[in-house]
């Protein structure tokens, strides 16, 4: 028998969330809930779905995964000449969300998207595998190939030619957003889900109570 997938669903029951106890920081609550999510191993838990908007306004989201994070913003790397890059150079406004199903977590944050600086680039470059290297180097990413035979046939060519010895491509790097938008989001019975955002305003974090 054919399921209905309009009803799966269930229950959120796994926490609450009350102001009292959500730091003043968002970045040190973020900090408090990721570390949770590593340390319980759940599957993938540096995921993130980014969303961009080109500079006609329309919008486009696809999944990464967070590389760095600290009270300057959150990092990603990518191809610059990628869908999502073309998108940032036109219009630099983007929005993250976390999803920890097994917490019933979720976070939002939004704001401004800009270039890392090429040194730590550079550093995240040389620690990836160098067949993550190699692709990087060789992907047109976000273009159209005639067929995967070809982007193997990239790979090789790529090999013979530079081996294991070689720089990061202009075209490929790092992006940092920096937050003005938290939103910490737990999942509650009859969806009654908690809701805490923060706000960047006149240099200063506030927080207020959202309904669900």
């Amino acid at each position: 028998m054919k399921k209905d997938f309009k009803k799966l669903r269930h229950e959120y029951i796994e926490g609450t969330l009350n102001e009292s106890d959500m730091h003043s920081n968002p970045f040190i609550q973020f900090q408090t809930w990721f570390k949770q999510a590593v340390n319980l191993e759940l599957p993938d838990a540096n995921a993130m779905t980014l969303a961009t908007v080109s500079s006609d306004n329309r919008a486009s989201a696809r999944i990464l995964l967070l590389k760095e994070y600290n009270e300057k913003g959150f990092c990603f790397f990518t191809n610059y000449n990628s869908r999502k890059g073309i998108d940032i150079k036109g219009n630099p406004s983007g929005a993250l969300v976390f999803f920890w199903p097994e917490l019933e977590r979720q976070v939002r944050i939004e704001g401004k998207i800009e270039k890392l600086e090429a040194h730590l680039s550079d550093e995240y470059f040389f620690e990836r595998p160098i067949g993550s290297r190699t692709a990087a180097s060789i992907s047109p990413q976000s273009n159209e190939i005639e067929s995967r035979e070809v982007l193997t046939q990239m790979v090789e060519k790529f090999v013979a030619e530079n081996g294991t010895q070689f720089s990061r491509p202009d075209f490929w790097g790092g992006y940092r957003l920096i937050p003005d938008l938290f939103e910490f989001w737990q999942g509650r019975e009859n969806r009654l889900n908690d809701r805490i955002e923060y706000n960047f305003k006149n240099k200063i974090w506030t927080s207020r109570r959202l309904a669900p």
